[in-house]
């Protein structure tokens, strides 16, 4: 994958497979694209933007504009731990929602027995980037 929007491609494409409880955690560097895949997410689950990284918000739902799932978008970045998390009550509307965390890992994985991890990286020259995806549990099982 070579450009922004083919991340946003790939988001809209990755929404037309998520569902209400879902949870997606993306790791990465700064500037791999996380943001722009969640971008795309939201697209394809038509839901109100505008999506802009939630570093210094932490949290943001966006409702829908389709009678679909809300996004809940959250940076843990800036999180210092578990504790830290459960005062965002991400889980309050985790079963209603699709839940995306960038750089949740290690943070956040107690919120649901079935997730989607990607990962994303960059090149050197910060144009290419590779994304792997990992589904946890049974709901990803025949799907990733």
């Amino acid at each position: 994958m070579a450009t922004t929007g083919e991340m946003r491609e790939l988001g809209v494409e990755l929404a037309g497979l998520l569902r209400p409880g879902d949870l997606v955690l993306l790791s990465g560097p700064l500037g791999a694209g996380k943001t722009t895949l969640v971008q795309g997410i939201a697209e394809g689950l038509k839901v109100r933007g505008p999506i802009t990284s939630p570093t210094f918000v932490v949290a943001r739902v966006h409702p829908s504009l389709s009678g679909g799932p809300a996004l809940v978008h959250a940076d843990a970045y800036r999180l210092g731990g578990a504790l830290e998390v459960d005062d965002l009550d991400l889980d309050a509307s985790l079963e209603e929602s699709v839940t995306v965390v960038e750089w949740g890992e290690g943070l956040v994985e107690g919120l649901a027995d079935d997730r989607l991890e990607i990962s994303i990286g960059r090149s050197d020259s910060g144009e290419e980037r590779t994304v792997r995806f990992r589904g946890i549990g049974a709901r990803w099982e025949d799907i990733i």
